[in-house]
């Protein structure tokens, strides 16, 4: 599998005003790029072993059209590089109107027991 999609209408917790990343009833940036992160999640775990997750690295997208309450949304991530431990994803979403953003997302590869006990010695 080289491409995953996640299909989800926009609600309420979904807006600018409600995630505190504007004013507007909108479709909200940050909730566009969590889909993102999630289909290009899904996508590199079809690639993992047991005992592995992913995690995210790098963002950068470009948020190009307002969505609607009620909008019915699509976002594909799709596979552009996997070096066993590091993939790149295309990531791409859209409205019933069109493409409403689009750009790349890294993750890389780590064990997630080791990862998760990192984390959490920090503040111990």
């Amino acid at each position: 599998m080289d491409n995953f999609v996640i299909e989800k209408v926009v609600t309420e917790d979904m807006l600018a005003v409600n995630v505190g990343s504007g004013s507007l009833r909108v479709l909200a940036t940050p909730t566009v790029v969590a889909l993102m992160e999630e289909a290009s999640t899904k996508l590199a775990d079809t690639f993992l072993d047991e005992g592995l997750t992913t995690v995210g690295t790098m963002v950068e997208i470009q948020h190009i059209s307002p969505s609607p309450i009620g909008a019915k949304i699509k976002v594909e991530s799709k596979l552009i590089s996997n070096d066993g431990r590091s993939f790149k994803f295309e990531v791409t979403a859209y409205d019933n109107a069109g493409m409403i953003a689009n750009g790349t997302h890294n993750r890389v590869s780590v064990k997630s027991e080791k990862f998760q006990k990192k984390a959490d010695e920090k503040f111990e």
